[in-house]
This record gives C-alpha cells, sequence and structure tokens, in this order.
C-alpha cells in the first residue's frame, strides 16, 4: 500500500503508464435530457422540457411580422438552464471555459490530430460517448462503470472497512446508475462522476479530499469493483464511493491514474526540506505558530501543562486526556486568508516521516476572539498503542520529542501548507504535581514563500498561488540551506476574477433625521398591524436602516407573530430529508466570502443547513432548489434562524417566489420573456443586439431571478433589493434588471456574445461593490415604471406563443417527450415503490421483534404472577400460625403475671408482719432495758447507803460479796434472770433470721419474675411492627405497672434492720 501525505494508495502492477489525456467529445445540441437518477442533485430542478427563444439566423429562424421572438421546443434548453445555475455554486470551486473557447477549439483541431484517450485493451471496449460536456481541466475519462451508491464509514483509511462497503453496496444495488469518471492529471483538479448519457456532471470532489483507494479481492465477487473515500462536510465525516467495472482488466488502470494524479500534486509543505528564494519579499508571509497542550483536571476542563523554566519542554502527566491547540497568525504582508484545517496530526520522535504521523479528531477550529489567530484544537487520547512512547514515565534529566503538524487550506493557494512544530516533552506520574514551572508559551516563526501559478494552469482553479518554500526561523539564518526558485515570479492576479459571493461591508450608520421617520413610523405600525402606515414606500426604497431591517422585514413579510410556523420549524429540523446530500453540498459553497458562512461546520453553516433542510421537508411540492440557500443566508444575517425560516416561507409563498421551480420552470421562462419584451420598449437598440448574437435572457438572468441577485452582487446591494422585493413584490426583479443594462448599455452593445457573458458574470457586479454605485442604481431601478398591465399582457403573449408552438409541434415529438416524463415518473415511483417496500419490511420485522419481545415479557410476568400468587399462599398460612402462636403467648402471660401478682401479694404480707415483729421486739427491749436498769440504780443506791457495803464496793471497784452465803444469796436472781433474757434474745435471733430468709427468698423470686419481664419485653419490641403489635402494647402497659410495685419491694427489708 502506497502512502502519500497522509493518503494511503492501493498497490498494483499498472503496467506501462500511459499519458493522460483530455478526452474532449463534440458538442452535440440535440443530446439526451438528463435523467433522474439517486442522485445528489434535486428532483425538483430536474425538466423534461424547456422552452427557450428563437433567434434571427441566417436560415431565416421562424419568426412574426413584428419583429417580436418566438418560442420553439428545445431539448438542451434545461441543461442551458442548469448550467446557469450550477454558475452559482461553481464560483469557487473552478473556472468554466465559456462556449465560445470550446467551440474555437474543435475548429482549430483536425480531426485526426484531437487528443484522444489512450489506447489500451480496455479502452478500446470503452469508448467515450459524444455529449455536451465542459472542458474543465486535464482529466483521464473512464466509460463503462457503474455507480453503485456511497456509506458512510468511521476508519476512511481503513481496507477492511471499504471491502465491506464495497460488497454490501454490490448486493444492495439493484439498478446501478452508468457514469463517466473523469480523474484528474494534475494537483488541481477534481474528481467528477458524469452522467455516461448525457455527460451531465452529477458530482465532483477536489483531489486533496480523496483519502483513500481500494478495489475489490480478487477471485471474489467484487473483483470488477473500486472505491475511494473522501472527507464530507468536516475531517470527522467520511464518505466512501464504490463503482464497478465492466472490464475487469481497467480497475487497475484507474487506480493507477488515482495514484499518479495524486503523486502529481504537491504533499503538504514541511518545513524540513524546504528553501528559501532570495526573491524580493513581497511574496514573502510571515507566520507565528504558538503549541499549547491542554490536560483533563478531572473536573470537566483542560488546564494548559506547565513548562520546564530553564529548557522550556512540556511536563505531560501519564494516562491523562490531552487536547492539543495550534495557534497560526500571520505576522506580515497581504492578509491570506485560512479557509479550514482538513488535518491535525500527533506523533512521537523528530523529523518523522509523513506516514509515522497520527491523525488526532479535531473538536474546534476557526479563528481567535480578537479575529487575529486562526486557532486549531484537537483531541489526544495517550493511552492510544501509537503513543505509547508520550505515556510512559520519562527517566531522570531526560526528554522525548513530539512532533506536532497541521494542514491549512490557504484561500488562493494550490496546495495545502502543512506547519510542522517539534518540542521536548518529559512524563510524570499521573499524580506528580508541579510546584516551578515556566508559562512562557511556545511559539515558532515560519516564512512561506509563494509565487503566481503560470497562465495556462490559472484556468484550472481559483487558486493564484503555488508554495515555493515554507522554513522556520532558525533554518533562515543557515546561508547553507537558502536557494533561488526554479521559476521566475509571475504576473499579478488577473484582474478577470470573479468576486466571490458574500462579499461587501454595509454600513450600520444613518442618520438621526431618518431614524427619528423609521421610529414614528414604526410606532404607528405596531400600533395597527393590519395595515401598512403611509410613507412606508418612500421609506423603503431609499432603504431600510441596517439595524431595523430584521424587524422591519419581518412586518412586511407578515411574520412577526407566527408563533404556530416558529413551533413548526422546531419540528420540522428533527425530520430527515431526502435531499440532505445536495443542501450539504451547497452551504459550504454559500457566502463564502462571509465570516459568518466560511467556517466549515460554524454557527452559520449550520443554522443556514437546518433552515435549508426544514424547508425541503415543508414544501414537499418543490423541496430544496438550488439558489434557496443564498436567500436564507441574507435572511440568516439579520435574524435568527426560526425567524429566517418564517421570512423564508413567506417569500416563497406569499411572494410567489416558489411558482418559479413549478411545472418544469414554466412560470421562470414566462419572466425572462417579459424582460425580453421589457427590453424591447425600453431598449431597443440593446435588444436588437442581444438578438444578433443570440443571447437569450435565461443566459445571464436565471440567477437573478432564482436568487433575487443575491449570488453574485455585494451584500450592500442584495439587502437593498430585498427590502424592494418585501415591500414591493417579486416584480421588483424587472425594475433592477432594466436599471443593469441600462448602466450597463454601452459595454454591452461593444461586446460580442463571449465578452457579454462575461461582463454580466464579472464585471457587472464588481461595478458596485462601492456602496454609493449601489445606491445610485437602485434609484435609478425605482424610478424605472414597469406597468403591470404590460407585464399581464407580455404574460398572454407568451401563453399564445406557447399554445401555438404546441399545436405546431410534431406528435411524434410530442409523444417521445410525453413517453420520457412518464419513464421518469414511472422510475421515480419505482423507486418510492422499493423505498416503501423496504420500509414495509423493515417495519414488519421490527413489530415481529416486538411482538416476540412482549410475548417472552408475557411468559416472565405470567411466571411472576404464579411465584406471587404462591408467596401469598404461605404468607397467609404464616399468619395464620402467628395469630394462634400469639394466642398462646397472651395465654401464657395472662397466668404467668397473675402467679406474680399472688407472689407479690404474699411478699407485701409476710414484709409487714416482719415490720411488725421488728416493732414489737424493739419496744420490749427498750422497756426491759429501761426497767433493768432501774433495777441496777435501785441495788446501787442501796449498796451506796450502807457503809459496809459501799467500802467493800469502793475498794474492789465492784459490787463483790464477802461471803459464800451471800453472794450466792445475791448471785442466784441475778443469773437466773440473765438467762431468761438470753433465751429471750436467742428467740428473738432466730426468729429474725428466719425472716431475713424469707426476705432472701422474696428478692430471688422477684428477680426471676424481672427477668421473665425483660425477655418479654424484648419480644414484644421484635414484634412491634407486626400484626398484633397493638395487643403486645397492652401487654406492656400492665406488665410495666406491675413491674412498677415489684420495684418499689426491695426497699421493704432495707427499713427493717434500719
Amino acid at each position: 500500500m502506497l502512502s502519500e501525505g497522509g493518503r494511503e494508495w492501493e498497490s498494483f502492477n499498472p503496467g506501462v503508464p500511459s499519458k493522460p489525456r483530455v478526452n474532449q467529445p463534440a458538442m452535440d445540441d440535440r443530446s439526451s435530457l438528463r435523467k433522474v437518477s439517486s442522485s445528489t442533485e434535486s428532483v425538483a430542478t430536474v425538466t423534461s422540457e424547456e422552452f427557450v427563444l428563437v433567434q434571427p439566423s441566417a436560415a431565416g429562424s421562424p419568426q412574426g411580422s413584428d419583429g417580436k421572438p418566438r418560442l420553439k421546443m428545445s431539448c438542451n434548453g434545461s441543461e442551458q438552464l442548469e448550467r446557469a445555475m450550477e454558475e452559482v455554486f461553481d464560483d469557487d470551486v473552478e473556472v468554466k471555459v465559456e462556449k465560445s473557447n470550446v467551440e474555437k477549439m474543435e475548429k482549430e483541431r483536425d480531426p485526426e490530430s484531437r487528443v484522444l484517450e489512450p489506447r489500451s485493451a480496455e479502452r478500446d471496449s470503452c469508448p467515450a460517448p459524444s455529449g455536451p460536456t465542459v472542458l474543465e481541466e486535464d482529466s483521464v475519462q473512464f466509460n463503462k462503470l457503474s455507480y453503485l451508491g456511497c456509506t458512510w464509514v468511521k476508519a476512511p483509511r481503513n481496507e477492511v472497512e471499504a471491502q465491506r462497503a464495497m460488497a454490501t453496496l454490490r448486493a444492495e444495488s439493484a439498478v446501478p446508475i452508468p457514469v463517466t469518471l473523469h480523474v484528474p492529471c494534475g494537483p488541481d483538479g477534481s474528481v467528477r462522476i458524469a452522467d455516461q448519457a448525457s455527460g451531465t456532471e452529477i458530482a465532483s470532489f477536489p483531489i486533496y479530499k480523496v483519502l483513500f483507494c481500494a478495489r475489490g479481492r480478487e477471485g471474489s465477487v467484487e473483483s470488477d469493483c473500486f472505491s475511494f473515500t473522501e472527507s464530507y462536510r468536516s475531517s470527522e465525516d467520511f464518505q466512501i464511493h464504490v463503482f464497478s467495472c465492466h472490464i475487469i482488466e481497467a480497475v487497475s488502470r484507474i487506480l493507477y491514474s488515482f495514484s499518479t494524479a495524486f503523486r502529481r500534486s504537491s504533499r503538504p509543505v514541511d518545513s524540513r526540506d524546504t528553501v528559501l528564494s532570495s526573491l524580493p519579499d513581497g511574496d514573502l508571509y510571515t507566520f507565528a505558530v504558538s503549541l499549547e497542550v491542554k490536560e483533563d483536571d478531572g473536573k470537566g476542563n483542560y488546564s494548559p501543562v506547565p513548562k520546564d523554566r530553564d529548557k522550556l519542554y512540556f511536563k505531560l502527566r501519564h494516562g491523562v486526556q490531552k487536547k492539543v491547540v495550534v495557534s497560526v497568525q500571520q505576522m506580515c504582508n497581504k492578509e491570506l486568508g485560512i479557509e479550514r484545517c482538513f488535518g491535525m496530526l500527533l506523533s512521537p520522535g523528530q523529523k518523522v516521516c509523513n506516514s509515522g504521523m497520527h491523525l488526532l479528531d479535531m473538536t474546534s477550529m476557526g479563528k481567535s476572539s480578537d479575529g487575529k489567530a486562526y486557532v486549531i484544537t484537537g483531541t489526544w487520547n495517550p493511552n492510544m498503542a501509537a503513543f505509547q512512547l508520550l505515556n510512559e514515565d520519562t527517566p531522570k534529566d531526560k526528554q522525548v520529542y513530539m512532533t506536532v503538524a497541521v494542514d491549512l487550506v490557504v484561500t488562493e493557494v494550490v496546495e495545502p501548507v502543512r506547519f510542522l512544530l517539534e518540542t521536548l516533552v518529559r512524563v510524570y506520574p499521573s499524580n506528580e504535581r508541579f510546584w516551578y514551572f515556566s508559562r512562557k508559551t511556545f511559539s515558532e516563526t515560519f516564512y512561506l514563500k509563494l509565487r503566481q501559478q503560470t497562465p495556462e494552469r490559472l484556468g484550472q482553479s481559483d487558486a493564484v498561488y503555488e508554495v515555493v518554500s515554507l522554513q522556520r526561523e532558525a533554518e533562515r539564518s543557515n546561508e547553507g540551506r537558502l536557494a533561488t526558485p526554479t521559476e521566475e515570479e509571475e504576473a499579478d492576479e488577473d484582474s478577470d476574477s470573479e468576486i466571490s459571493s458574500g462579499t461587501g461591508d454595509v454600513s450600520k450608520d444613518c442618520p438621526e433625521k431618518i431614524l427619528e421617520s423609521w421610529g414614528g413610523l414604526l410606532t404607528r405600525w405596531h400600533g395597527n398591524l393590519s395595515t401598512r402606515p403611509k410613507g412606508l414606500p418612500s421609506l423603503v426604497r431609499s432603504g431600510i436602516p441596517e439595524p431595523l431591517r430584521a424587524e422591519v422585514w419581518q412586518l412586511l413579510a407578515g411574520c412577526h407573530d407566527n408563533y404556530d410556523l416558529l413551533e413548526q420549524y422546531r419540528i420540522l429540523i428533527t425530520k430527515d430529508s431526502p435531499q440532505e446530500g445536495v443542501i450539504t453540498r451547497d452551504i459550504h459553497r454559500t457566502f463564502p466570502a462571509h465570516d459568518y458562512f466560511k467556517d466549515s461546520d460554524g454557527d452559520g453553516q449550520d443554522s443556514l443547513y437546518k433552515i435549508c433542510k426544514a424547508y425541503s421537508v415543508y414544501d414537499e411540492e418543490i423541496g430544496y432548489c438550488q439558489g434557496q440557500s443564498f436567500l436564507a443566508a441574507v435572511l440568516l444575517l439579520h435574524m435568527p434562524e426560526e425567524q429566517a425560516f418564517c421570512v423564508l416561507v413567506k417569500i416563497m409563498y406569499c411572494y410567489r417566489l416558489r411558482d418559479l421551480y413549478k411545472n418544469n420552470f414554466e412560470d421562470l421562462h414566462c419572466k425572462f420573456y417579459q424582460l425580453e419584451r421589457l427590453m424591447q420598449d425600453q431598449l431597443p437598440d440593446l435588444w436588437s443586439h442581444f438578438q444578433e448574437l443570440n443571447l437569450e435572457a435565461h443566459m445571464y438572468a436565471s440567477q437573478w431571478f432564482l436568487t433575487l441577485f443575491t449570488a453574485k452582487f455585494p451584500l450592500c446591494m442584495v439587502f437593498h433589493i430585498t427590502d424592494l422585493l418585501l415591500c414591493e413584490g417579486l416584480s421588483i426583479i424587472f425594475n433592477v434588471a432594466l436599471a443593469l443594462l441600462k448602466t450597463s448599455k454601452e459595454d454591452l452593445l461593444q461586446a460580442d456574445f463571449e465578452g457579454a457573458l462575461k461582463f454580466f458574470r464579472v464585471q457587472l457586479p464588481k461595478r458596485y461593490r462601492a456602496a454609493e454605485n449601489a445606491r445610485r442604481l437602485m434609484e435609478q431601478a425605482c424610478n424605472i415604471k414597469v406597468p403591470t398591465k404590460k407585464l399581464k399582457k407580455f404574460e398572454k403573449e407568451y401563453q399564445t406563443l406557447r399554445e401555438s408552438q404546441l399545436q405546431q409541434e410534431d406528435p411524434i415529438d410530442r409523444f417521445q417527450r410525453e413517453n420520457r416524463r412518464l419513464q421518469e415518473a414511472s422510475m421515480r415511483l419505482e423507486q418510492e415503490n422499493d423505498d416503501l417496500a423496504h420500509e414495509l419490511v423493515t417495519s414488519k420485522i421490527a413489530l415481529r421483534n416486538d411482538l416476540d419481545q412482549a410475548e417472552d415479557k408475557a411468559d416472565v410476568l405470567n411466571k411472576e404472577l404464579l411465584s406471587t400468587k404462591q408467596r401469598l399462599v404461605e404468607t397467609e398460612e404464616e399468619k395464620r400460625r402467628q395469630e394462634e402462636e400469639t394466642a398462646q403467648l397472651k395465654e401464657v402471660f395472662r397466668r404467668e403475671l397473675e402467679k406474680a401478682e399472688l407472689e407479690i401479694k404474699k411478699t407485701t404480707a409476710i414484709i409487714t408482719e416482719y415490720k411488725q415483729i421488728c416493732s414489737q421486739l424493739s419496744t420490749r427491749l427498750e422497756k426491759q432495758q429501761a426497767a433493768t436498769k432501774e433495777e441496777l440504780d435501785f441495788v446501787r443506791s442501796k449498796v451506796m447507803g450502807c457503809d459496809n457495803c459501799r467500802d467493800l464496793f469502793t475498794t474492789l471497784g465492784s459490787l463483790q460479796a464477802s461471803s459464800p452465803g451471800r453472794d450466792k444469796t445475791y448471785s442466784e436472781p441475778s443469773d437466773e434472770e440473765k438467762d431468761g433474757l438470753k433465751e429471750q434474745l436467742r428467740h428473738l435471733e432466730l426468729d429474725l433470721a428466719q425472716t431475713k430468709l424469707q426476705l432472701v427468698e422474696a428478692k430471688c423470686r422477684i428477680q426471676e419474675l424481672e427477668h421473665q419481664r425483660g425477655v418479654l419485653m424484648n419480644e414484644v419490641q421484635a414484634a412491634k411492627n407486626s400484626w398484633f403489635s397493638k395487643t403486645l402494647g397492652s401487654l406492656k402497659s400492665s406488665t410495666s405497672s406491675s413491674s412498677g410495685s415489684t420495684s418499689q419491694t426491695p426497699s421493704s427489708p432495707k427499713e427493717g434492720p434500719a
């Protein structure tokens, strides 16, 4: 597989390559009509017939005696109209060669010396059909090909996906489309697909957008197929186009032509191997390119990574998602516009080859907030295998190189320009924190040397310059790398180049007096919205102030309060449109010179895409037609997309612009006839000159009517025409057209056929780039009288001429035309039938799957229902058992409670008796002690009264008997009494011990009851959320009252000993 400049090509053996040549088929005015197919063209713009004016000729065309043009039926009218419409969009893609140049080349060429296609085995069997084609560029033409279709791919350079796409489209393509494929010979061309029967171009793709080519596997069904992948709309969308070749051997030749076309294209300029010339600095452009790497901070944001303070290398963290931001700013010379970036690449290492670079997903591109630089942002997943070297911890005091490149498409430069940056990085652990780092931006200065293309190559594209060299500032200082260019500088830009649509500045300044007039008028208008205020037309003719256009346009169109249409728009943008491919192609070529629309996938193009898509769904009869995008863009520059859609709908319906697209553009041809009749009345000399040149109105005025002058002219003039259109209606186009013709009369009278067409296309729009010139033209247009009666008269003449022409038409031609129309309708209906059948089968399959899923879900639910019923029965049984156990527990608790109450009563009685006994004993003891004391005192007094006993008692210290007899007499009563008292005391102690024993037994019983109560309380607590919690609550209250009385019992025994 070959790798060239970021694109890959299938390898093959092409044999002996033959020199690519231009196949220029003969022009045929009776070419077959373009048929409706599955191409990207809008079905609404395809016409089966056209009515054109018959001009005076040498042979004497049929013409009335009054000199008025008559009608004839022409099968190539649709092609001329379509070619005129295509000019709207091809201004920025290719430079067309005029009809006279082609005819002149045909005349000068000798039939034998015409440039033919290379003769090979496959080419001999693939003759090119003759048909109306336009010589646009050197290319190799391949015939006997069938277009199988296109599809989306995620990996544009993946051969497996390409093979899968070829197999799928080969199997699904029921009716392949015969096409002719043009592969360019040079780097500026486009791969063009044309209808094989009529030669009409179906689609074209610039060669730089072609990313990958592949052919079917040998020996398989797809061996005669080949495909190429192209970037679609953005760098993230890719389409693969699949073809089959009737001659298998020709596939290799086709792929070789692709490879040759790309090999000849200048690859993106690398700053390592380019040199600067010593030519003057007039063609030297300086760019400052800065690089910034951001890492995910874990909070949904990306923060710039730090750089080392000394060596300025980037400090990256392992395994953290990153974003790469490259900013390109031009520093000197004429400003070169950067259209887009079609690739951001990254690779570890230094001096990396092109195939070693890896494409990053770009998240955004566009100008910076200050408008000075172009900023590209891409996402970098470091965990990919290709970036493993940049995702491993770098050893200490070591760094690794990282290379970042961006490929930019620069306005007026042939090939993309690659800015390549090489920098050092060091990878740290993911949890590393940096304290000291530099915030200096990594930036390099590049010097881009350009030169103008050679004159013979200027006609092949809009590009003006070629890249001579691109070098860094450090390399520029090295004299050894300086070199002179191989070719001398060319002349300045050709002044005949067309201006891009969307050019011109519109001033928002307005005199205060005019603003006051408009303010008073708007106040009156808002007070009565049903009628337009007086004086409105005169104010509109001088132009609506730019700040008021959004409000006034909505009021003029009558959609200032159309909320239903606003809601409908929000629904329409969610639906699919069959014309999305055509819309997508056109919006990229709408107002490319305006900042709001020039960025691919920017807000402007996104809103424009939504409006065109919504209208194509809203108006099913017309759908999307070429030219609508320009009018929608004008509206978008003044109001949000919802309001712009409402105004667009009003213009198409209420102002009858959509009628121009109906009935094979019948009303549009009527407008052309009316314009020529107005010229015959007001500009007879110019009309006569156009008649001599065979210059018809549809050759120069198609864009005027279909795009309302929005495609070619500067914005200041376009906005003023829109003012008048909304105020006075579609007839204002005649006023502007006549004013343009009057002001350009002298130039047109001196021009030939080719010069007149070139004047209308190039010089005429340039005249009104100045706002003052546009203002004077609009004043003249407002002063021109276009009577409505005349327009109606001319319309009747047109209808009469048409009916007359139809009557004079050969029935066979009419039947053939009707047959072609019916065939086209049949093909369209068959396609719709196939689509409906496919949708029906898909719906049936989806419904069958849904039904199967519903049945499976019903079975699961039935099983769950049976299981739930079983659990319910078990739960009820368990409930019944619990109720029985609860009743038994209640009975047990009741008995235990009664027994506890009885024991408490007994214990209370015992304690009471014990207290009484203790009280009685205490009283008896006190009385006995008092009596004993009185007796002792009496004995002592008696002893002390006796002189002998007193001495004895005093000497011995106690009462002693002096003789045994005496002692015996006195001791016997005391001993007996003591013995009695001891005996009585012993009895009392025995009673006390028994009472204490009973008290201990009572305490043990009370503790046992307390333990039982605690167990019961735990059980009650565990069952409090059950269905019998209320019953246990009542038991709890009764148990609490019993425990309260029990808790008072232990304090009673303590009172006794006290």
